[in-house]
């Protein structure tokens, strides 16, 4: 069996518990940010799957809390600057990761990269961990192969809760498609558009929309003169991620060093 600690408890932390409880994982730790209003409640309550006997804890007790329960596999899906010192804190505890959290910068995302690598644990880092979004990337590079000179739009819509924009799929995304066109995604890449001017040959478009309760599409547009082709990922329910994060736990077991959803689902 499995044991597993959830960091963070917000709508994807109670579904991966939900999801982790069915798979047969043993949940010994759930942590949520330190002013949370659910720390010392049931996480099994919290996530509505009846009693846990696992309480929500503060992150301020994370080194003992790893201490206490020592879990195989930690899940993080907090916020960036959160994410970041959590897993300085897990590399030291010999504690493989899997790592749902978007908005990090490069450097930060680089330096969490080296934790890992220098302590000789194991992580799965993906800003999507859903099994058809992993998919979706391939035919993205297919595409952008096929059609690298077509003008590229990227459209994501998410929640009205939502941190981040653009999303951490979009800006992959943008990424695989700035790297297939040997172009730096910094010069290339626009943020909305406003003003009086032509589209400029070249530009990888990215456009952020936040409303209601969207749980998250993204669509790449490939248009030219007379056409456009569409590539779409839809995801109904976060049922789509968590399925994904329960294959990355299993994966990353015993494994060293850092890995994406590719390497995961043998794609």
């Amino acid at each position: 069996m499995v044991n597993v600690a959830v960091l963070g408890c917000g709508r994807m932390g109670r579904e991966i518990i939900k999801e982790a409880v069915e798979e047969g994982f043993n949940v010994v730790a759930v942590v949520d940010a330190g002013d949370s209003s659910l720390n010392g409640q049931d996480a099994g309550m919290v996530s509505g799957i009846g009693e846990l006997g696992v309480r929500v804890s503060p992150a301020t007790h994370l080194e003992d809390i790893l201490d206490e329960t020592k879990p195989d596999v930690v899940i993080d899906f907090t916020n960036a600057e959160a994410c970041f010192w959590n897993t300085k804190v897990i590399v030291q505890k010999d504690v493989n990761m899997v790592i749902g959290t978007t908005g990090f910068t490069d450097r930060e995302m680089r330096e969490i990269e080296q934790e890992i690598n220098s302590h000789n644990v194991g992580a799965v880092i993906s800003p999507n961990m859903s099994i058809g979004v992993n998919v979706y990337w391939q035919l993205i590079e297919e595409a952008t192969r096929h059609l690298g000179d077509y003008d590229i739009e990227i459209i994501e819509l998410h929640h009205r809760f939502k941190k981040d924009a653009p999303s951490g799929t979009a800006v992959k995304t943008a990424e695989i498609i700035s790297r297939l066109r040997d172009v730096e995604l910094e010069d290339a890449g626009v943020y909305g558009r406003k003003g009086a001017s032509e589209r400029k040959k070249g530009e990888i478009g990215i456009h952020a929309i936040r409303a209601g309760d969207i749980v998250g599409e993204h669509t790449v547009i490939y248009g030219t003169i007379g056409e456009r082709i569409e590539v779409t990922h839809k995801a109904h329910s976060r049922a789509a991620f968590v399925k994904g994060v329960i294959k990355a736990v299993e994966f990353i077991v015993n494994k060293k060093g850092v890995y994406s959803m590719k390497e995961v689902l043998g794609l």
